[in-house]
């Protein structure tokens, strides 16, 4: 069972409504979902993540410790410099997904709500006698997030993790409450979620199952690096690259406006001339009301569906467009 952090103290914010599996612990929205999304899109405020989980690896041997690990090339990498990496499965299926920064002396990384315990049992089972430490640094640091084009002045006691999606903050979690009343207005999770599907963007556990490889969701370049030495999984991410093609595809779906209900996460996708009795081709990872494309998705299917086949999922009309080519 995963170990969820206590819930925010910024869910007593006005307004505040919770948010359910897999973001219990912070804020959905704080009452206007659309105007936060904006903002977010226009660069304002911030979005609690403080129930996501962070490890830090310390030693001096801990990027190239990480670097036999990872499916990302970190032995190099220079401080301050964001990244993000898989750990996969020896059949190459992803188990793990982190996103990194070093700041010269700690690596710093964040993961999915309560993945962080998995996450350091694996690590200090790779230990054997590299010089470094793992720690759970989950109940003292929270992770802030800054949209991109924010103007926001960092505090001096955070540690940064900067990329074109915006800043990733680590931050003292007794911080986080003060941080908010000089920093805000507060974003629920919902608005990022819904720019995470514009931008097509996967996540650990919604566009993952037990099966998922790299190449299905469009993580190789940006978490996976081919030309890097050993890995476990390796065998399988350079054989689909350099042979073959994955079984599946990420798409991203525009969903009828009409349907009150978005299709929630496992909901079926066929193709919509075979009705809803028809095969079911995938299924839906991410729903989202987006506030200038309106309900939008993510969703797995067959590489074979053809690109511009009309879909379904849940009797809700879907047109697709390509994230992963066939």
């Amino acid at each position: 069972m995963l170990r969820h952090t206590p819930a925010s103290p910024l869910l007593s914010l006005p307004g505040a409504v919770p948010a359910e599996a897999p973001d219990e612990g912070v804020a959905a929205h704080y009452g206007d979902l659309f105007r936060e999304q904006r903002a977010l899109a226009d660069g304002s405020g911030f979005v609690d993540l403080s129930h996501r989980g962070v490890v830090t690896v310390t030693g001096a041997e801990r990027l190239s410790w990480l670097h036999l690990l990872l499916t990302q090339h970190v032995s190099d990498l220079a401080p301050g410099h964001a990244t993000e990496a898989l750990i996969l499965s020896a059949h190459g299926h992803i188990e793990h997904a982190v996103y990194l920064v070093d700041d010269g002396e700690t690596t710093w990384m964040h993961t999915e709500p309560g993945g962080q315990e998995a996450l350091i049992a694996y690590l200090e089972s790779m230990k054997f006698f590299y010089r470094v430490e793992v720690a759970d640094r989950t109940d003292e640091i929270a992770v802030v997030h800054l949209p991109a084009g924010s103007i926001t002045e960092v505090p001096e006691n955070a540690v940064v993790r900067e990329t074109a999606h915006g800043r990733d903050l680590f931050l003292p979690r007794t911080d986080l409450e003060s941080f908010a009343a000089a920093k805000g207005p507060a974003i629920g999770v919902l608005a990022l979620e819904a720019l995470r599907v514009e931008a097509h963007r996967p996540r650990l556990g919604l566009e993952t199952d037990h099966r998922t490889i790299p190449h299905e969701l469009g993580w190789i370049g940006t978490a996976v690096h081919l030309q890097k030495g050993c890995y476990r999984g390796q065998e399988t991410v350079a054989r689909v690259h350099n042979l073959g093609k994955p079984p599946r595809r990420l798409v991203f779906l525009h969903l009828d406006g009409s349907e009150v209900h978005l299709p929630p996460h496992g909901t079926p996708v066929r193709l919509a001339s075979d009705g809803e009795e028809g095969r079911q081709l995938g299924f839906i990872t991410t729903s989202a009301r987006h506030h200038e494309l309106g309900p939008i998705a993510l969703a797995l299917v067959k590489r074979n569906v053809p690109v511009d086949a009309p879909l379904t999922a849940g009797g809700t009309a879907a047109a697709q467009e390509t994230v992963v080519e066939p």
